[in-house]
């Protein structure tokens, strides 16, 4: 199985980190934010990793190479201008294959193990989503659940909020017939959603949103 890790971002939030570093090469314990996430994708037997690129993206690839010191093998879906998410996939898509991969946020930290998501075939859906409670900063959640359905939130529902971390089948971007150059993956979700072919769990474990300089210090102190 392949993984994608989303590392495209300008992380404008995080200026003045991100004016000349991109945002998953931030520091945290001695590693870099994207080598938090290759750690865990190899824990879950995953070694085939696809990683698109844009703001800084010579920075990164210069940083990782070809995976083979971190014991994984990197291929980079280099693009010309941010993507958004599903525009991000779309893009990727002749490097992904056909069969599904786990998709990453390169800017989250989870302690979730990844095996987990793998442990029973997606079936007739198009991709199964890890939920969290919703933290702090925001006021409702992306989402709501129904006997293991992803569905939208209802009024007064406070839903939980996606986690950046999926496995997905690739047909999910591929046939969405409003497939464009830039696009994002919320409209995607929603798509599915329509068609009852998205489904999640939850994760009530330590998952952290790393968008802000001050949730990367608290992190770093916290792992210190």
């Amino acid at each position: 199985m392949k993984a994608m890790i989303l590392a495209a971002g300008k992380g404008t939030r995080m200026q003045p980190l991100t004016r000349h570093t991109p945002k998953p090469l931030l520091m945290a314990a001695g590693k870099s934010l994207i080598e938090h996430q290759i750690d865990r994708l190899k824990v879950a037997g995953i070694t085939d990793i696809v990683v698109n690129v844009a703001y800084l993206g010579e920075k990164i690839i210069q940083a990782l190479g070809d995976g083979s010191e971190l014991g994984v093998g990197i291929q980079y879906s280099e693009e010309p201008e941010p993507l958004e998410t599903a525009g991000a996939i779309s893009h990727a898509l002749p490097i992904l294959g056909e069969e599904p991969f786990v998709l990453v946020n390169g800017d989250v930290w989870c302690d979730f193990p990844l095996i987990e998501l793998l442990n029973q075939p997606l079936g007739e859906n198009l991709g199964r989503l890890l939920f969290v409670a919703n933290p702090a900063f925001k006021d409702h959640g992306d989402f709501s659940l129904e006997q293991g359905k992803v569905c939208q939130c209802k009024p007064g529902d406070e839903g939980y909020t996606y986690a950046g971390i999926a496995l997905l089948s690739p047909t999910l971007v591929a046939d969405y017939p409003e497939r464009r150059k830039i696009f994002p993956l919320r409209e995607v979700f929603d798509a599915a959603i329509a068609q009852n072919k998205l489904s999640a769990q939850l994760h009530h474990g330590d998952w952290r949103d790393i968008g802000t300089v001050d949730r990367l210090e608290e992190l770093r102190r916290d792992l210190s």
